[in-house]
């Protein structure tokens, strides 16, 4: 070998060695994990439902991720934990109004570069053709590694790899395997959803052994509390099953959470004794959960992990410019779509009535399911009686002083992007349905100073209340407060639940028949299952009512679609009074409990 060559190789191998040094990772990596979950539609600083400003958006997590990314001493890595497609009127307008241009969500999440996004379920009830046309639109990948095709492979991508600063990242995104009990199966058809744990258990083993990462993270749409809805640690499919997979699980080492709208920041151990971080966001953009991860070499050559957790609010950061100058022309679209005028109402109604009886709002969706049900054009069979419940805390309708209704509207008074059914039920069926709808939702009361509202109380009867807010927590959801419509009956809560339930007659005053079957008008969310006053109320067998054996019909779009429809067409202005059909007796202890029990609900 001369001599100039033998130089120039020493001069190769020099450089190699330089180059491997310069591509090694640094003695210490930070790593600053933002997570954003349960967006419903929160992409700017602009509630398009009251039509006016809220201090948290994407447009504000723009500003903090500019600011962020902007520290060399540190790599962001940010992350979606589902539920943005349901909620504010833009992501309804460009699921089902204008779809011939790429979705409003995957041009703001593409544009903010997010790196991995879960499903959520409410991503789900957007349907196929949303959900599956995001999934393309993404410029990172969507995942949900627990549901699955029926030969058992991923409908979604179940994890992603990232690598930052030689750092290999794995994570593996999961969704509340609930969803079969809330959404009618065609908007999850080819898939079923595993339970959490067992998913875990599978993919994590898969993602060791072929990615051999450094970290492994958890981005699961899932709460902790277990228990919620009566379910316990061991129940299959767990609701929030994201504490039980980082206890049961060995090898996260942090797990984002969703779904429950909570701000966690805990620390758990795994089966080997690992410390685990778990941490969430709250909804609509309020805050991110933040993780920053601290990696330093070892003598051995691996990571030592520092993990901090925290909550950072977007409120009053300043909206992004850019963001804002960027997007203007989808704002200034989607305004224009919601103040359209569709009607006029006298005076407003209100949900906070219907939480202590018959109330106009609630039966204003009554009489709209009973008109839609019987018209051939909406594909909708005739029904004699209406469930329904209030699918918002507190809201109002209309928003106007001068009693215009508009599209924004719709969104205060149907919530959900639930279509409407038709299934047949029994006047037992319907009872029991009544019975355990008032279980949950009214307290036994014994004399005139107890409280109306069924509250959760601790070991000493005392009230339980929301840490944060400091009002009293019932025991069932808002929207489980089904009334019914289409008969006339009284409930009695001097009696216990269960047998408080009188029906006098049907609303025409034929007699009401235990035997006789009915045909009624309901959601597809309860329908379905949601809330458990089909299967456990009303005793109908779980898998005959999953599978829409009782169903007669259906509506093609969904319910709030039809109720603009039906509000449009109405002459003159809409008046809504309640029903009078049913009533809490005794009359006088409601009336004196609703005074007491207002202010727990509500603070002001």
């Amino acid at each position: 070998m001369t001599r100039p060559i033998r130089a120039f190789l020493i001069l190769c191998a020099a450089l190699a060695i330089v180059a491997t040094a310069a591509y090694a990772a640094p003695p210490t990596v930070v790593l600053k994990f933002v997570e954003t979950t349960d967006i419903h539609g929160s992409l700017f600083p602009w509630n398009f439902i009251t039509d006016n400003v809220v201090d948290g958006s994407l447009a504000q997590l723009s500003s903090y991720l500019v600011a962020e990314r902007a520290d060399p001493n540190q790599s962001v890595v940010l992350l979606d934990n589902g539920d943005i497609l349901q909620g504010q009127p833009v992501v309804y307008y460009y699921n089902f109004e204008k779809t011939d241009v790429p979705h409003v969500v995957s041009q703001v999440m593409n544009y903010l570069g997010y790196d991995a996004g879960t499903l959520g379920n409410h991503d789900i009830e957007a349907g196929h053709p949303v959900y599956d046309r995001l999934a393309k639109e993404l410029a990172f990948p969507w995942l949900a590694a627990n549901a699955v095709k029926p030969d058992g492979t991923p409908y979604f991508q179940p994890y992603t790899v990232l690598d930052r600063g030689g750092v290999k990242i794995a994570i593996i995104g999961m969704i509340t395997p609930w969803i079969p009990n809330w959404l009618p199966q065609q908007f999850w058809t080819g898939m079923k959803f595993e339970d959490m744990v067992v998913s875990a258990g599978k993919w994590i083993k898969v993602v060791q052994e072929k990615e051999h990462p450094d970290l492994v993270v958890g981005l699961f749409h899932s709460g902790v509390d277990f228990t919620y809805g009566g379910q316990n640690a061991d129940t299959p499919n767990n609701e929030n099953a994201a504490e039980l997979v980082a206890t049961r699980v060995a090898g996260f080492d942090l797990v984002f959470t969703g779904h429950d709208h909570a701000a966690t920041n805990k620390v758990v151990k795994d089966p080997t004794g690992k410390t685990v971080a778990i941490v969430g966001a709250q909804n609509a953009a309020r805050n991110v959960a933040v993780a920053t991860v601290t990696l330093t070499r070892n003598a051995t050559g691996s990571w030592d992990k520092t993990i901090k957790t925290e909550q950072k609010a977007l409120a009053g950061i300043t909206t992004d410019i850019k963001f804002s100058m960027k997007f203007a022309p989808q704002f200034r679209e989607v305004r224009t779509w919601v103040s359209r005028p569709i009607g006029k109402m006298a005076g407003k109604i209100s949900t906070r009535d219907s939480m202590f009886g018959d109330s106009a709002f609630v039966d204003l969706i009554h009489n709209v399911q009973l008109s839609l049900a019987g018209k051939a054009e909406y594909g909708l069979n005739r029904a004699e009686i209406s469930f329904a419940a209030p699918l918002s805390a507190d809201a109002a309708i209309p928003s106007s002083p001068d009693g215009i209704l508009y599209v924004r509207d719709m969104f205060n008074l149907y919530q959900y992007e639930n279509f409407l059914y038709t299934m047949t039920m029994t006047g037992q069926q319907v009872k029991d349905f009544l019975e355990y709808s008032y279980m949950g939702w009214l307290d036994t009361m014994k004399s005139d100073t107890d409280h109306l509202i069924a509250f959760k109380k601790d070991a000493s009867g005392a009230l339980v209340l929301d840490e944060k807010t400091k009002l009293a927590i019932q025991i069932t959801r808002y929207y489980n407060y089904d009334s019914a419509a289409g008969i006339v009956y009284t409930v009695d809560v001097t009696k216990p639940a269960g047998s408080r339930i009188v029906i006098a007659s049907v609303a025409d005053g034929t007699p009401f028949d235990l035997s006789k079957t009915y045909s009624v008008a309901i959601n597809s969310y309860r329908a379905q299952g949601g809330g458990g006053h089909l299967v456990t109320g009303a005793k109908m067998n779980d898998a005959e009512v999953k599978a829409m054996k009782f169903v007669t019909s259906s509506t093609i779009k969904d319910l709030r679609y039809y109720i603009m429809k039906w509000i449009e067409v109405q002459t003159g202005t809409l008046d809504p009074k309640p029903n009078g059909n049913w009533k809490i007796v005794p009359e006088g202890w409601a009336a004196k409990a609703k005074i007491l029990d207002m202010p727990l609900l509500y603070s002001k």
